[in-house]
């Protein structure tokens, strides 16, 4: 139940606290004054969009906050349980509006999504407005309400959910089939595989090759070098370094005897005459060892090549190679079950497809006897309501498609006749506003209290119709706040005569700031509003006493 909600600059509201109580609580005031503001802010709480101009001009936010009790509220609890909210016996829904059109929001403190406060608002709230009338017009909230009114909960349930697991059969069968020849892509991609397959395909081997493949490349030109190095050593040309330093050593030998020095000199042309004959062998040898094998460089031009046409082929880069083969392994691998695939989801279509429609069987037959009890109820509801005469029914007719559906096998439309002897029509068909509010008024008030939601807002609903009608609709309003809590927006006297609360919005000017206030009524103040209501602002005692009376009557 709604305890407290709290509002502060929001729209042309400065600041505002309001209790509520149990019972039929009725929100009154002028044209303008900002009646619907606080079903705004309630469904602004329970997860409605919220935009800039939601904030009262010159602040630089809207603050609104909703205590809530959940004595009576046990969905409530138990989705505050599952989301791992701090659960009590109260529930503060808190929400903050920026000037720039951003918001944040609140659960016990902890911070929240729009759509979780739809999920709690939906447990704690159910708010009816004039939109209502439009969303009647649509078959598959007629269907929705039939559904509610015989309570099919259960069972709407039980089609949803077999409807989703054929959905996800199905898209994965098309998907499947929508893969075409399934035997000629396991063949392609085995071809694939063959061709990649004809070369090892190891990163470290390829880098390896590529590596030794340089050298290849580079064999030639060494081997040339290290020829000519080895001439210019030690070759038996005159001219060669070994060659010439022995002659400068014969020629310095016959001079040391005589000049010492020199000995020094030739061990130092000796020592390097010792380190180029090591220089050379060692060179001699590194060139025996790096001559080319002639078919081993073919078959390793060969190897690396078909690898780049790989690469390219496949749009990889050759150290990715293996990971491309494995894969399109795979892939074929998973083609090649893809057939039996096929067969067990044609399979498990058939047998999805079965149990829904077993449940769709079962909930059609409730849906035609649901139908009379709804046709029976809202056509006397209508004649209450000033439509005596009138008739309403609910038409059933099949599926253009055998398929499964969320809504079963069957689409249904709510037929109107607002007159005797007048056919009856698809209730979106209905020309009058007047008729069509009342019809849906009469929808609604026979489908009300058919949930658990503990609190119930109504936003003029009763648009459209006033005298004795009024009277029934604010009695209707009156014992259905016997159920729940009830919440009521409304310009009729005769329905603001019966709340057990009341509440007048009206609005101030001051320093040429307009602004909203909400007041709850006294007794006499409350004389003196529906007074207002019945007779305009020149109140008489006439009006008075007609309301004094009105809601004495209320009272009984």
């Amino acid at each position: 139940m709604l305890m407290q909600l709290n509002l502060k600059d929001f729209a042309v509201v400065s600041a505002s606290e309001l209790g509520f109580s149990p019972g039929f609580t009725v929100v009154t005031g002028e044209t303008g004054a900002g009646k619907s503001l606080l079903v705004d802010a309630l469904l602004c709480l329970t997860g409605a969009r919220a935009d800039s101009g939601m904030v009262r001009h010159g602040a630089q936010r809207a603050e609104l906050s909703a205590e809530f009790s959940l004595n009576d509220a046990p969905q409530a609890l138990a989705w505050l349980t599952t989301q791992e909210y701090d659960e009590q016996q109260e529930c503060i829904i808190r929400r903050v509006i920026r000037a720039d059109g951003g918001s944040k929001a609140w659960i016990n403190g902890r911070s929240a999504t729009l759509s979780q406060l739809a999920e709690l608002g939906a447990c704690l709230l159910e708010i009816h407005g004039q939109h209502e009338q439009h969303n009647l017009l649509e078959r598959n909230k007629q269907m929705d309400l039939l559904d509610e009114f015989a309570q099919h909960g259960g069972l709407r349930k039980q089609l949803q959910q077999a409807y989703r697991e054929w959905s996800a059969i199905k898209q994965e069968l098309n998907e499947l089939q929508a893969r075409g020849e399934v035997a000629d892509q396991i063949l392609y991609l085995r071809h694939q595989l063959s061709e990649l397959q004809l070369q090892p395909l190891e990163p470290e081997f390829i880098q390896d090759s590529l590596a030794k493949h340089k050298r290849h490349s580079q064999s030639t030109q060494l081997i040339a070098s290290c020829t000519a190095a080895l001439a210019l050593l030690s070759d038996d040309d005159n001219a060669s370094a070994i060659s010439q330093l022995r002659a400068s050593i014969n020629q310095l030998s016959r001079w040391q005897s005589s000049e010492p020095v020199l000995v020094e000199v030739i061990g130092l042309l000796e020592s390097a005459d010792i380190q180029i004959k090591e220089a050379s062998g060692q060179l001699e040898h590194w060139q025996q060892h790096i001559e080319l094998d002639e078919h081993d460089s073919q078959q390793l031009d060969g190897q690396i090549a078909h690898w780049h046409e790989l690469s390219r082929k496949h749009r990889v880069p050759i150290e990715q190679l293996q990971k491309k083969a494995q894969l399109i392994e795979q892939q074929a691998l998973d083609l090649s079950y893809a057939s039996t695939r096929v067969i067990s989801l044609q399979q498990s279509l058939q047998e999805t497809q079965a149990s829904w429609l077993s449940i769709a069987t079962l909930l059609s037959q409730q849906r035609t006897d649901s139908a009379q009890s709804l046709a029976l109820s809202v056509t006397g509801f209508m004649a209450e309501l000033g439509m005596s005469g009138g008739t309403f029914s609910v038409q059933f007719s099949p599926n253009e498609s055998d398929n499964p559906t969320a809504y079963g096998t069957e689409r249904c439309e709510f037929l109107v006749s607002a007159n005797p002897g007048q056919p009856a029509r698809a209730l979106r068909k209905v020309a009058s506003g007047g008729e069509l509010a009342r019809i849906s008024l009469a929808i609604e008030v026979a489908t009300l209290g058919l949930d658990p939601t503990p609190s119930m807002i109504f936003d003029e609903v009763d648009s459209g119709i006033g005298g004795a009608v009024a009277e029934v609709v604010g009695q209707k309003l009156r014992a259905l706040g016997a159920q729940c809590q009830v919440l009521c927006v409304t310009h009729l006297a005769q329905v603001a005569s019966l709340g057990h609360q009341h509440y007048r919005v009206f609005k101030r000017v001051q320093d040429d700031n307009t602004e909203s206030l909400v007041a709850i009524l006294e007794p006499q103040q409350r004389i003196e509003e529906i007074a207002r209501m019945i007779g305009g602002e020149a109140l008489s005692e006439q009006s008075r006493a007609h309301a004094e009376h009105m809601l004495k009557s209320a009272q009984m």
